[in-house]
């Protein structure tokens, strides 16, 4: 998974939101690493939703433009929990190594 899908559906975790509150949310949790355009946050959104990892859970008219509230999918949750499991056990790797304490990753997982 790449970063920006990680951190789009890292957003939606708690609450469903729109486009540009996505945007923010994204730049705070990945503490200013990600910044997406908003040609690539729809874009991704149209993939996410096609792979039903998310989907449009309201849409209201504000200033005469429909705005889209996205919410995490039950799917969506499941893949965002296995890529931070596959990141967690990635960053184990570097941050055991030396102390002895290396476990190896869980079978099927390859760290990044």
């Amino acid at each position: 998974m790449r970063e920006p899908t990680y951190f789009i559906l890292a957003s939606l975790q708690d609450e469903p939101l729109h486009g540009w509150a996505i945007i923010k949310r994204a730049d705070e949790l990945s503490r200013g690493q990600v910044k997406l355009a908003t040609g690539t946050l729809y874009s991704a959104l149209d993939r996410l939703t096609g792979e039903q990892l998310v989907r449009v859970s309201d849409e209201e008219i504000v200033n005469g433009r429909a705005r889209r509230y996205y919410t995490l999918t039950d799917a969506g949750l499941v893949a965002l929990r296995e890529e931070a499991a596959r990141l967690a056990d990635a960053a184990r790797i570097v941050t055991e190594r030396g102390t002895g304490t290396v476990r190896p990753v869980r079978p099927g997982v390859m760290p990044a």
